[in-house]
């Protein structure tokens, strides 16, 4: 059968207004518009994306008018909460411009699996929607599984329990299941179900996942859901005909790079905790220490904000980068596929949000997980215990630990064992996006149905 081209057919895309939300939505359009269809990125005045990154796409900003203080809130859950209110009249609005234009035929919206208020308004429309989900697959079934776990007893999480296994969701034990720090416990549980349920009512779900990192959990989704699934990633190893630049919120320092540059192969430790992380005072003291005394060169992230009331590096001791001689560097910001895919990485310590596990498989470096939220549990677990590509540091942050992982990651056989899997992974990944691949194949499914 003649494949089908998106030509004369536009997407409308909306993204969640998050960092490790926005990127890969962006990722996909590239995918997308390499098959013939025209991109329009509807996104909300907060957190808008850069137009000059995508110049072959039409970007529509509507304004949801966030204050000030709605933007900053530090409750991640109540900020999403907002915007999907929020986003309902203006989106209405923009849909009906859009839907009267006689130039192309709209053929779909896609719309981030958070942004579940934006399916009503579709409906309203008659036109179709797709969800994007930018986490993985395993751990999409473990928040869809968050009512079950409730009746069961495993929420609220109980200090005394972190040791015991879910039953439900093996491997997974208490200390593994998804939470958000928020002042209304009430809405985790709403907003995960409100979620779940527009999913469900949607015509698919595109993945940022491959069929052979996730092959159980990808079947056994298609087993319970009667809705097509997509898992066409990893999104950013995708062949672009028109490559964009990169999309960061923050200004990537490549500095760092020259500085990789002088460092010998696979030695230099990598740390970044991603765009909403943050870790405290104490916790920020210890990592520095413990780096230091592992002896091996490092480039840590140190975006603002990332230590709770703190600028950026006042809290360092005073000739502490002095007395490193050169082995370490600090940044706000990095360009990390660029980092990754440098041969000074060794391994990447790493809050495990999804967008940083997949990099660090497709490049084949090995992790050390320090989950601090949400999903970023699930996936460590899954990193360490499941697919063996990397370990996670235990208990409290402190610089003992810390130079103890480091060096198991390092060297010695643990640390040769696990660089061996992330090598199969990050083989399995290029893979899969060669004509013949589960990932090539159902990105034809997918444009075929649009």
């Amino acid at each position: 059968m003649e494949k089908v081209t998106g030509k004369g057919h536009r997407l409308l895309l909306m993204p969640s207004p998050f960092q490790g939300h926005i990127t890969p939505l962006l990722h996909l359009g590239d995918i997308l518009y390499s098959k013939g269809f025209s991109i329009t990125i509807i996104h909300t005045s907060f957190n808008s994306p850069d137009p000059s990154t995508h110049p072959h796409f039409t970007f529509l900003p509507i304004h949801e008018s966030l204050s000030e203080s709605e933007a900053s809130s530090m409750d991640s859950l109540h900020l999403v909460d907002l915007i999907n209110v929020r986003i309902v009249q203006p989106l209405k609005e923009c849909l009906d411009k859009l839907m009267r234009s006689k130039e192309e035929t709209v053929s779909c919206f896609i719309a981030d699996a958070v942004l579940h208020s934006t399916q009503s308004v579709c409906d309203g429309f008659k036109l179709r929607r797709l969800v994007l989900r930018t986490g993985g697959a395993t751990s999409f079934v473990v928040f869809a599984s968050i009512p079950l776990l409730r009746e069961n007893g495993y929420f609220p999480v109980q200090e005394s329990r972190l040791d015991e296994p879910v039953v439900e969701l093996p491997p997974l034990k208490v200390k593994d299941l998804p939470w958000f720090e928020t002042r209304d416990p009430e809405l985790f549980y709403n907003l995960t179900s409100t979620i779940f349920y527009s999913l469900k009512a949607s015509s698919g779900v595109i993945w940022n996942t491959f069929e052979e990192l996730e092959s159980s959990t990808i079947s056994k989704f298609g087993q319970k859901f009667s809705i097509p699934i997509y898992p066409i990633g990893p999104f950013h190893k995708h062949h672009f005909p028109k490559p964009s630049s990169s999309f960061s919120l923050w200004t990537p320092d490549t500095s760092c790079i020259s500085w990789l540059d002088t460092k010998e192969p696979k030695s230099v430790v990598y740390v970044s905790f991603g765009s909403i992380a943050s870790i405290t005072e104490a916790e920020f003291l210890e990592l520095a220490w413990g780096l230091a005394h592992s002896n091996h060169p490092f480039l840590w992230v140190v975006r603002p904000g990332l230590v709770r009331g703190s600028e950026w590096l006042e809290l360092l001791p005073d000739g502490f980068m002095e007395s490193l001689g050169g082995r370490g560097c600090i940044v706000k910001w990095a360009p990390q596929e660029k980092v990754l895919g440098h041969e000074a990485i060794g391994a990447f310590w790493t809050h495990c949000g999804w967008n940083s596990t997949l990099e660090s498989v497709c490049e084949g470096v090995p992790m050390i997980c320090m989950p601090c939220f949400g999903d970023q549990k699930v996936n460590a677990k899954y990193v360490s215990d499941v697919w063996k590509v990397g370990v996670r540091l235990e208990g409290k942050v402190e610089r003992v630990e810390i130079e103890r992982v480091i060096k198991r990651i390092m060297s010695g056989d643990e640390g040769k064992e696990v660089r061996e899997n992330v090598l199969n992974l990050k083989e399995k990944a290029n893979l899969c996006l060669e004509e013949g691949g589960s990932s090539y194949n159902y990105l034809d499914a997918l444009v075929n149905a649009m």
